[in-house]
Formats: structure tokens, sequence, C-alpha cells
């Protein structure tokens, strides 16, 4: 009889530890399949907000940025290469932008595939009208200058007066095309030590030009100043040329710039001309 009661236990005891065995395999299987659909859920998740986070934040195109290749000499305000850039250039400018003929003289570099720097007075884009005009210049891919608000001679202005003609219309300029001129021409091109001072304050690279003569009563027409341009004695390598919005000058751009190529000249960009670092 006892040796029926320990068999028994012994049959019941190894039922309990055979059940034990298998509810902590289940246990752990299960507990397996959890840690497992939590990994998979984790996954998907930062999948998701990855694929959210380049969504809400593309990537930006970064603008290349052109390494200068000219700089101005300012012994004879022309432009000369840094290193080994081609010296057979020249340097399109033009002042008193934007009167009556801006437009024309832009549409007429753009058909010939040539630059220049527009030199902005502030008494020309008084009125929403011209401000449009000098947008869409500056849209059209033509880097703007600044020849101060009212083209009044530096020299006769006290230093207040002077850094109001300049500074003033860097914000007008700015407010209009969304930057600041980068280039400074001063009416007559006279500067005083304080206009420019003022013009380095304000980053901007300090301009005269090599010739110019639209402005004698001689070659105010057409034919008279398209001549004069391109065979000046003065021409040569790296000749900064002055040119107005006049009727005259802009019914004679076109063949200006022909001219010019065809004595082997090429019209500089001015974005390769070295500038003054913006401070930080």
């Amino acid at each position: 009889m006892r040796k029926l009661l320990t068999s028994l236990c012994t049959v019941i005891l190894l039922a309990g530890c055979g059940t034990g065995t298998a509810t902590m395999e289940n246990e752990k299987s299960n507990e397996d399949e959890v840690v497992a659909r939590e990994n998979e859920v984790q996954e998907s998740k930062a999948e998701v907000n990855e694929a959210e986070l380049t969504e809400e934040q593309p990537v930006e195109d970064v603008p290349e940025v052109l390494e200068p290749q000219y700089r101005i000499n300012e012994n004879h305000w022309g432009v000369e290469p840094i290193e080994n850039a081609p010296e057979n250039v020249v340097l399109l400018t033009i002042d008193d932008a934007p009167d009556k003929h801006a437009i024309q003289m832009a549409e007429t570099l753009k058909e010939k595939d040539a630059l220049a720097i527009f030199f902005v007075n502030g008494h020309f884009i008084d009125t929403d009208e011209e401000k449009q005009v000098l947008k869409q210049i500056h849209d059209m891919g033509f880097p703007i200058g600044n020849h101060t608000m009212s083209h009044t001679k530096l020299t006769d202005l006290t230093e207040e007066q002077q850094k109001d003609e300049i500074v003033k219309l860097n914000d007008e300029i700015e407010a209009i095309i969304g930057e600041r001129p980068r280039y400074f021409r001063a009416p007559f091109g006279i500067n005083s030590d304080y206009s420019k001072q003022v013009v380095a304050d304000e980053n901007m690279l300090l301009m005269n030009w090599s010739y110019g003569y639209d402005w004698n009563k001689e070659y105010m027409n057409a034919e008279a100043i398209a001549n004069i341009m391109v065979n000046t004695e003065l021409l040569r390598n790296g000749s900064n040329l002055l040119m107005h919005d006049r009727e005259w000058t802009a019914a004679a751009l076109g063949q200006i710039i022909d001219g010019l190529r065809e004595k082997g000249y090429e019209m500089l960009d001015p974005s390769l001309l070295k500038t003054p670092q913006i401070k930080e």
C-alpha cells in the first residue's frame, strides 16, 4: 500500500514538472514574439518619421559661388586678371538708370548675350512703375550698382549727407530687388575720403571708368557714339566702359557690342570681379 502511494506521488510530481516546463517554454515563446512585434513597430515608426522629415525638410540647392578672376586696378580703373584669366575682356557699365531707356538696353544686352552693371540713381526709382523697371532689369540677370540718391557731387555735401546719399539708396534698392548693391560709382567720379569709408562699410566695390563719351554733344547720336566707343585709342584689355541711359546710347548699344567683339574683346561677367567680403 505504501509502495502504491509512493508511485502515485511520483507520477503526480512528474506530471506537474512536465506541465511547468511546457508553460515556461510557451511563456518564453510568447515573450519573444511580443519583443519581435515591438521591434517591427519601432522600425516602422522610424521609417515613417524619416519619410516625414525628408518630405517636410527638402534639401535646398546651394547656389554656386564663382571664384573671382578679375580685380579693379584703382590706378586706371580698368579690370585686370588675378591669375590666368583671359586678358581680352572689357567691362560694360550703364549710369543714370533706370531713366527712359534702361529696359531697351537690357533687352539688347540679353539678345547679344552680354552683361553690364546698371548704376542706379535714387531719383529714378521714386514711383512704383520705376521700381518695377529696376526689378525687371535685376530679374533679367543684370547686377545693380549704387550711383547715389540725387547725383550730387559728394565733396559738396556734409558727411551726414554723403552717408544718406549712399546708404539710403542701398536700403531702397534692397527693398526692391532683395539684395544690396555690390558696386558703387560716385557722381562725376569724385569721392571724398569719407564717402570711400562709407562704401567700404557697405561692402561695395569702388569703381570709376576708363572712358566714356555719350555726354559730349558731338557724340549724342547713335552713329557717332558707336564709332568712338569701339575705335577710341583708349580701348585696351580690361577697359571699363562708361555709358548712360540715353536715347543715342541705347540705339547704338548693339553696334558697340558687335564692334568690340570684332576687335577680339569679350564682355566681362561682373560676378567674376573681386569685391569686398561681406562682414558677419
